[in-house]
């Protein structure tokens, strides 16, 4: 049985001072739910203090990017190995990632195989654009972004897919529930072509985009929808306990 993940990406949002403040008001909150897995992304800057701050709880860290080497001359950059002491996941592809940063197949690829490697678990993020969706091209989009992430990548253990269609991250436009259960049941079929039906149907896929409390039981009900990668919502502690409730209510 899938365990449900509710993961809180904060983007470049909170000081480090905001941080442990914003995980304060959450962490008893978190702490008295079960049957679910929750997982903050703090900015690079706030990984340490935050991990510090839920040390002893039942939330787990994430990180929101790194780079694909473990060391060398790549100013600005975070390597695996720099993370693994500080956090058990990282966020990989998400889109903002590939619109604003360039990020290719090639780059996320690298990225997701040496976080494997370094025993990090990746939050794979794929999903298509507004005008893919409305010429049809959901399938082929999400079936390309996960063969071109997953080249050479043998151990599916840890890995956590996150559909996360580019129209609705930060607009207020989420799909719907049946939308979002339907792509996702499609990621799950293509995982079990790429690898096989077992591997598939262990792997958690989350929905993301516009999560907020009043939306996520029609998202959480669905069979195939595992949890969810919630943006804005999550820098709310009201809101992202609310979340973490109801899909522990729904789920469990």
């Amino acid at each position: 049985m899938r365990v449900p993940l509710i993961a809180g990406n904060w983007k470049m949002n909170t000081t480090v001072s905001e941080a442990i403040a914003l995980i304060g008001e959450m962490r008893s909150g978190l702490d008295k739910i079960d049957r679910v897995e929750k997982v903050v992304c703090p900015p690079f800057i706030s990984l340490a203090a935050v991990g510090e701050a839920i040390k002893g709880s039942s939330i787990r860290l994430g990180a929101q990017n790194m780079y694909f080497e473990s060391r060398g001359t790549y100013t600005g950059e975070i390597s695996p190995l720099m993370l693994v002491e500080l956090c058990q996941f990282v966020i990989i592809g998400h889109s903002e990632r590939r619109q604003y940063f360039n990020e290719s197949g090639e780059i996320i690829n690298k990225k997701v195989r040496a976080a494997i490697k370094a025993g990090l678990k990746p939050i794979l993020c794929i999903g298509e654009k507004l005008e893919e969706n409305e010429a049809g091209q959901t399938e082929a989009v999400v079936t390309e972004q996960l063969e071109s992430a997953l080249v050479g990548v043998g151990d599916l253990s840890g890995l956590v897919i996150a559909y996360e269609p580019v129209w609705a991250i930060g607009t207020g436009k989420a799909a719907t529930g049946e939308q979002a259960n339907e792509t996702i049941s499609l990621i799950r079929r293509s995982m079990a072509n790429l690898y096989h039906k077992e591997a598939a149907r262990s792997l958690l896929i989350l929905y993301g985009g516009s999560v907020t409390a009043d939306n996520i039981a029609e998202f959480i009900k669905q069979p195939e929808i595992d949890g969810a990668l919630v943006g804005g919502a999550s820098l709310n502690a009201d809101q992202f306990l609310s979340i973490v409730r109801q899909t522990a209510k729904i789920k469990g």
